[in-house]
């Protein structure tokens, strides 16, 4: 498992490239995957649509496809991208993780959609967790963190100011829906530390840009 970057700039998880079915790209503050492509108007939620009903403007937090051609993004700075495929049933999804969407369980929800909507199976599934912003820099208050009790149990220190990994908080969810541990990929790369190669929200404040994430279906696979 590891996430290489492009000759272009951006990062590829090497999970999905195996997988021959997707074209994909994690973007950076020097490069962007160019469209078209179809994103969502984001607004934190655990909400996942399927690209049928995609509409300029629609709310919602993960849009999902079967249908191959079709190239679904989503825009982070800080917050996780996250991107699924399902190999078999050939089905994916691009999801954009914050805090409040992860602590609503976004990644349980956008696999139970592709379940339904697509037929999907968690353990046919390979999931990429992009760059984001790292447990080493991501420090919330108590009201945030004990949000959090669920999925890190083994952590005594949540009712404080103290510090999340959102991006393991996501993969143990992955993993609660049945996916693979071994099919899950994490960018080791943060975005607040890692420099000017990472937009960040926490880093820049308001003048932050943003960073898009896009996977798509290969036509004629």
């Amino acid at each position: 498992m590891s996430f290489v970057s492009t000759d272009g700039g951006g990062y590829v998880s090497t999970l999905l490239q195996e997988t021959g079915l997707v074209e994909h790209l994690f973007g950076t503050a020097r490069r962007n995957p160019e469209g078209p492509f179809l994103r969502l108007k984001q607004v934190h939620s655990a909400r996942i649509v399927d690209a049928a009903d995609w509409r300029e403007g629609l709310e919602a937090d993960g849009l999902a496809t079967a249908t191959p051609g079709l190239r679904l993004a989503v825009r982070t700075a800080d917050c996780v991208p996250l991107l699924l495929c399902d190999p078999v049933a050939r089905a994916i999804a691009a999801v954009h993780a914050g805090w409040r969407g992860t602590a609503l369980g976004i990644a349980l929800e956008a696999v139970r959609f592709l379940a339904t909507r697509h037929g999907a199976r968690a353990g046919n599934m390979i999931a990429a967790l992009g760059p984001a912003i790292g447990g080493c820099c991501y420090e919330v208050g108590p009201e945030v963190a004990h949000q959090f009790r669920a999925l890190f149990p083994e952590r005594n220190d949540l009712g404080t100011r103290t510090k999340i990994d959102l991006r393991e908080a996501l993969r143990r969810q992955l993993i609660l829906t049945g996916l693979s541990a071994a099919a899950i990929d994490v960018s080791p790369h943060c975005t607040r530390c890692g420099g000017g190669e990472f937009h960040s929200w926490r880093r820049d404040g308001p003048r932050a840009g943003r960073m898009i994430s896009l996977i798509g279906l290969r036509t004629g696979g």
